[in-house]
């Protein structure tokens, strides 16, 4: 009796405990479903030149993490999207959406610098 009695607690116990487990997994995006959905590219920025963590990434969400190492003010602009004037040793963030497959290209707006070299091309796959 004292038997059947323990079964029946654990097994009451053990139910709800194991269900909250499933929805919480159930609810929790898969790891290559998220990267694929957003991708974060670091975007150092000096004189003249841009230089990308990654040259590519899928399509979906991309964050890209500017940071001014140069000397004067330069931002940074891809899809129409562009960042605001960034000074010497300050950071700004963009996050820009990509739905389709291509070529994107990216260059810094003052007058002069894409000219200098601060351009290129990031693809989206």
């Amino acid at each position: 009796m004292k038997r059947m009695l323990f079964v029946a607690v654990v097994a009451a116990v053990a139910v709800p405990v194991a269900s909250a487990h499933v929805i919480r997994a159930a609810a929790r995006p898969d790891s290559a479903q998220s990267a694929a959905l957003l991708a974060q590219v670091n975007v150092t920025a000096s004189e003249f030149k841009f230089v990308l963590s990654k040259k590519s990434a899928g399509r979906g969400v991309v964050v890209f993490k500017v940071k001014n190492v140069g000397k004067i003010k330069h931002d940074f602009e891809i899809k129409g999207r562009k960042t605001k004037l960034i000074s010497p040793g300050k950071s700004e963030t963009l996050r820009v959406t990509f739905l389709r497959k291509g070529s994107y290209p990216y260059k810094c707006t003052v007058v002069g610098h894409a000219a200098a070299g601060m351009k290129g091309v990031f693809k989206i796959t």
